[in-house]
């Protein structure tokens, strides 16, 4: 939230502002050793110079960056479980439409493998095709992705060093799961009996 900081001597009523749940004093101590242990001391301190006063949340910096980032961190964590999910289900969707593509083309491997066509000639057609379908989706993701690219700072705390890295990750991870789901039936293709497929209608 917005946050304005007045100093003390230009408040018009001191007293008043330090007891005041609008315009609360806050003091920041700098210390080189652990600040839990100067709390009591501090504490101490700040009754005396002001007479009396009560003195209320006392906390570290870390806590209160932990509490201030809580929300974000929060929207962050369930970005983060949705993004694995989607990568899974993207994975085992791209597994399941080439299985099926692979399926669907036996008899055509069967005729290619008996008319002499390699092995890893027909494998790394399948993986081509398979990719290829793959790159136009990454294509179409980072065209999306710079779209939407201001939501996501709306949400929780951007590093612009982290952006970057994440922009280019993310791509690559993506591939990468796309690659290793079509190996798997691009491996099945061949090993296609030609003998076997010729015989499928």
């Amino acid at each position: 939230m917005p946050m304005m900081f007045i100093p003390l001597a230009q408040m018009p009523d001191a007293e008043t502002a330090l007891n005041s749940r609008v315009a609360p004093l806050w003091w920041i101590v700098r210390s080189n050793v652990d600040p839990h242990t100067l709390v009591t001391p501090h504490y101490a301190a700040l009754r005396e110079a002001s007479g009396g006063l009560p003195v209320a949340h006392v906390r570290t910096m870390e806590e209160i960056e932990i509490r201030t980032t809580s929300r974000q961190r929060f929207n962050m964590l369930l970005l983060t479980i949705f993004g694995a999910a989607g990568m899974l289900m993207a994975g085992i969707g791209v597994y399941g439409v080439m299985s099926y593509s692979v399926q669907q083309r036996t008899q055509e491997l069967g005729i290619r493998m008996a008319l002499g066509a390699q092995a890893s000639t027909l494998r790394n057609m399948v993986i081509g095709q398979g990719m290829g379908l793959t790159l136009v989706g990454v294509v179409i993701g980072i065209a999306g992705g710079l779209l939407a690219n201001p939501v996501p700072g709306e949400l929780f705390v951007r590093s612009e060093s982290v952006d970057h890295w994440l922009s280019l990750a993310t791509p690559v991870l993506l591939s990468a799961v796309a690659l290793i789901a079509i190996l798997i039936p691009a491996q099945r293709a061949t090993r296609v009996d030609p003998m076997t497929a010729l015989r499928l209608e």
